[in-house]
């Protein structure tokens, strides 16, 4: 009889250990700790940068996904705190900046924006709200609810978790994150009403990431913090699954 399987849509968080980006199937990853601890396993679909609308578009277009649906015993929308970071330019525009030709003006482009985004979020951070941020809150809990019903379309019942958004001490936001309280106050108002269990991260992974112990970027998370996060959300699934 096999364990569960849990489907989890992800952004860098899920697959960045504390020195670099690692193979999904690293047992040592929150997702895999996670699947390890109720005797199954987790798919880890997952980006660099990932909004809620990026696990959406994997959700709705990447054919593996579409594979494991029939068999998901869990869905973890484990995106939402990259929709959260100062973006002083419109994220429309920014994501075009990889497809600049020649290579030459995108370097250019690349390089000066990196030079100019620390700057730029301190001082749109005055602005009210804290200025621009990857995603709003609103599109970001439009898009968690769409998957949260797209994969219920499917999987009836099947039990859903989302996170808070983490927190960060990067330098390349200058350590910036004024859009997090308002996407955390949005995220727990739509897990309300939609009977969404919740893993907060901060109180999971605050004081790991702010006192250095995480990866030396200031955003991502060293191996206690992945444990963790996966011992945590084992916990939330057990009961449930165990039905």
């Amino acid at each position: 009889m096999r364990g569960p399987l849990l489907l989890v849509l992800g952004d860098s968080l899920a697959f960045h250990g504390p020195e670099r980006g690692e193979p999904a199937d690293e047992p040592r990853l929150w997702p895999n700790v996670a699947a390890a601890g109720l005797g199954g396993r987790a798919v880890l679909v997952a980006g660099i940068g990932w909004t809620a609308r990026h696990a959406w578009h994997a959700l709705t277009r990447d054919p593996r996904v579409w594979a494991v649906m029939p068999k998901v015993d869990a869905l973890v929308l484990g995106v939402g705190g990259m929709d959260t970071l100062p973006s002083p330019l419109p994220t429309a525009l920014r994501e075009l900046i990889p497809v600049l030709r020649p290579d030459r003006l995108r370097r250019a482009v690349r390089a000066g924006y990196q030079r100019a985004q620390p700057g730029l979020s301190r001082a749109f951070a005055v602005l009210p709200g804290g200025g621009p941020v990857a995603l709003p809150p609103r599109l970001t809990v439009g898009y968690l609810e769409q998957c949260r019903q797209a994969v219920h379309a499917i999987r009836p019942g099947v039990p859903v978790v989302a996170a808070l958004p983490s927190v960060h001490r990067a330098s390349v936001y200058a350590g910036v994150h004024a859009g997090r309280a308002a996407a955390e106050r949005a995220t727990r108002e739509w897990a309300a009403g939609a009977g969404v269990a919740l893993l907060d991260l901060p109180a999971l992974v605050g004081d790991h990431v702010l006192s250095g112990q995480g990866n030396p970027d200031g955003m991502h998370w060293g191996w206690p913090a992945h444990a963790a996060v996966g011992a945590a959300l084992a916990e939330l699934l057990e009961p449930e699954l165990g039905e």
